[in-house]
């Protein structure tokens, strides 16, 4: 069959499924809401226990922690499907993005598996972060 760009693009359009997305919307807001919701109550809690000026690293570990195990149990990817970019508030779609390639290659063993696919996102995140850091870093004492 031969057709013409014009005619492919309205055959796609046709044979495309349309998204909801006010649903998409709401579901987002939703989920990254909730999720920013519970680490403030979690910083709230961690104050309360006498954390101080830990509470927010201990949050951060905990979103971290409670993403990482809802990954490796499938439940991440579930709640993901449903909310979309609400999951992905950062501290939480980081993790999931760092523990998912881990699980995917855990067969090619601890090493050159789990280890190396560890960071194929966290990688380039850290390394242009520190990128960052140092030029900030060299900027603020030249302004200084």
């Amino acid at each position: 069959m031969n057709m013409s760009n014009e005619e492919y693009q309205k055959y796609v359009m046709a044979m495309a499924k349309s998204s909801p997305t006010a649903k998409n919307l709401v579901w987002a807001f939703c989920v990254g809401g909730g999720i920013c919701a519970l680490g403030q109550g979690l910083s709230t809690l961690y104050e309360r226990w006498g954390a101080g000026q830990n509470a927010l690293p201990l949050v951060s570990l905990t979103l971290v922690f409670v993403a990482a195990l809802l990954t490796g149990l499938g439940v991440f990817d579930d709640i993901a499907r449903k909310a979309g970019a609400g999951t992905l508030v950062p501290i939480t779609g980081f993790s999931n993005a760092m523990v998912s390639p881990a699980l995917e290659f855990q067969s090619e063993g601890r090493i050159t598996g789990t280890g190396a696919k560890l960071f194929t996102v966290a990688g380039p995140v850290l390394a242009y972060g520190v990128f960052a850091s140092v030029i900030y870093g060299c900027i603020y004492q030249l302004l200084r």
